[in-house]
């Protein structure tokens, strides 16, 4: 496997070196420079090594896209202190459980949290990130909203750390949480050597050059959002940041900043295609669109690539190993939209037996399995990591099947399966039969007991407006294209289906309410 010993700091530093001037963060009618930018992420080290963070501590961060964001998660990779991403959507018990399994020693915040967090660190180690970045407060320690930093507090912007204080290649970089559809969220932690490979893989996947420009919608908090946000700051690419998803300010972006990736989820990806006016944004200055953290729906990739004449990437990832797979960048007449793709140079993907957790030959259908230099060091609390690794393979609890040539297809996930008559029957397959029905705008399909069959197929689905279909026109649509174990025993009209910010669907959620209306 190839090896790499370039760290992001490193990376970034080169960039600024090289080119001050290029465009780093378009943020509202702002552009920000390499050098802003750099100036920006001396300011936030000075300002948290006054505050008592150092080597080591573990700095929570609850914050939305932004400048300011990039620039604490750059500085903080700088100084050694590792990360720790708390989602701003997390309610009280979310972010107890948190914090709790992971311990940090301050909290950086933007008051845009859906909770308080002062219970949560002990007084002065709550730091809003205005005081980390305003020229009246670089430097100041952290402090109380009541309390504010005296004049001889402050600290010359420049100051870096000696060459003693930087981080080792094995000292933790980051910590982001698991999806948590089952059970609680784990902590996932990346060292800085395995965020660097993670580098490498999604600039090759993507084939990144500084001339390209993206923009990240998606929440910071995620893999996907941070792996993009310091892809882009290692190679000297720009991106627009965006605080939340709005469908028409993200064309729009598209259009006026000439962005040339789209990186798309499930709801993007969905929006984009449903968009009324879609032929009216000039889209051309796209490469491709990139769909990842969840299973493309052809039907939608079609549709997209029809009405825009963009081409959609599909890709794949998780937490634990954050680049899989993608379909060739370079040779896109080749890609596939039932297919993820290829791994990347240094990741080795294998299919075992589901039941026995033998090596399967290609063809086969098992679990997905993966092993890289990018592999997270492992999970908090310890006891997530005893079935999480095999013989030094990553359990990625994806079922899917390698061909001969290594392209990879998901077919589903193994704890999600949903067992009938003791047939395996995958949510994903179903889904993407409801999905070719034009009055279907989104669906999710679940297992629930059944003292016939074992298991029984439920479906939730989204309809479009005005639509006439009913629940029992869609189980004869799906009787009619899949066989007898995969129809669907019940149609469950909803709103919306419930989904984390990656797009992945809550299926748990879905479960537990149908069985509590039930019971």
């Amino acid at each position: 496997m190839a090896t790499s010993s370039v760290s992001f700091s490193d990376r970034f530093e080169q960039v600024v070196r090289s080119n001050p001037d290029a465009a780093a963060v378009r943020w509202h009618d702002s552009t920000i420079t390499y050098g802003e930018l750099a100036e920006r992420v001396d300011r936030c080290a000075a300002a948290l090594r006054m505050s008592g963070v150092q080597h080591g501590s573990r700095l929570g961060l609850s914050a939305g896209n932004s400048v300011e964001f990039v620039a604490v998660v750059i500085a903080a990779l700088r100084i050694g202190a590792p990360i720790i991403m708390i989602s701003t959507s997390w309610k009280e018990q979310e972010v107890s459980h948190a914090v709790a399994l992971t311990r940090p020693d301050f909290i950086v915040h933007d008051d845009s949290g859906a909770t308080s967090l002062r219970r949560f660190v002990s007084d002065g180690r709550l730091v809003h990130i205005d005081e980390l970045e305003s020229d009246g407060a670089v430097g100041a320690r952290a402090h109380s909203v009541d309390e504010p930093p005296t004049c001889d507090e402050r600290l010359s912007p420049g100051e870096r750390p000696s060459p003693d204080e930087r981080p080792s290649p094995d000292d933790p970089a980051v910590m982001v949480f698991s999806s948590g559809t089952t059970g609680l969220p784990k902590a996932v932690c990346h060292s800085h050597q395995t965020v660097a490979h993670a580098i490498d893989h999604w600039t090759e996947s993507l084939g990144l050059t500084s001339a390209d420009r993206l923009q990240i919608a998606t929440p910071p908090f995620h893999i996907l959002g941070l792996l993009n946000l310091l892809v882009v700051t290692a190679v000297g690419a720009s991106v627009r940041l965006h605080r939340r998803f709005e469908l028409d300010s993200l064309l729009h972006s598209i259009e006026h900043d000439r962005v040339t990736i789209e990186m798309a989820v499930a709801p993007i990806a969905l929006g984009i295609a449903a968009h009324p006016r879609l032929e009216a944004f000039d889209l051309s200055s796209l490469r491709y669109i990139m769909w990842g953290a969840t299973p493309v729906t052809p039907a939608v990739a079609e549709t997209i690539t029809r009405r825009s004449g963009v081409a959609i990437m599909p890709a794949y990832g998780a937490s634990e190993l954050p680049v899989l797979t993608a379909n060739p960048v370079d040779r896109p007449d080749e890609w596939r939209l039932n297919s993820v793709g290829l791994p990347p140079s240094g990741v080795e993907l294998r299919i075992a037996d589901l039941e026995t957790g033998a090596v399967l030959p290609a063809g086969a259908t098992g679990e997905i399995q993966a092993r890289a230099q990018s592999m997270m060091l492992g999970y908090l609390p310890d006891d997530a990591n005893i079935d999480a690794v095999t013989d030094g393979w990553y359990r990625t609890g994806d079922v899917g099947v390698l061909d001969a040539d290594g392209w990879l297809t998901i077919t589903d996930r193994v704890k999600e399966m949903i067992k009938v008559n003791g047939f395996q029957v995958a949510p994903a397959e179903i889904e993407a039969t409801l999905l070719t029905h034009p009055d279907v705008v989104d669906c999710a399909t679940f297992g629930v007991p059944d003292a016939r069959t074992g298991e029984a197929v439920i479906a939730a689905v989204v309809l479009a407006d005005h639509s006439a279909l009913t629940p029992a026109i869609l189980q004869m649509y799906v009787a009619d294209r899949l066989a007898s174990y995969k129809h669907v025993q019940e149609v469950l009209v909803r709103p919306q289906i419930p989904r984390l910010p990656s797009g992945k669907v809550l299926r748990r959620h879905l479960r537990s309410d149908y069985l509590a209306d039930r019971s």
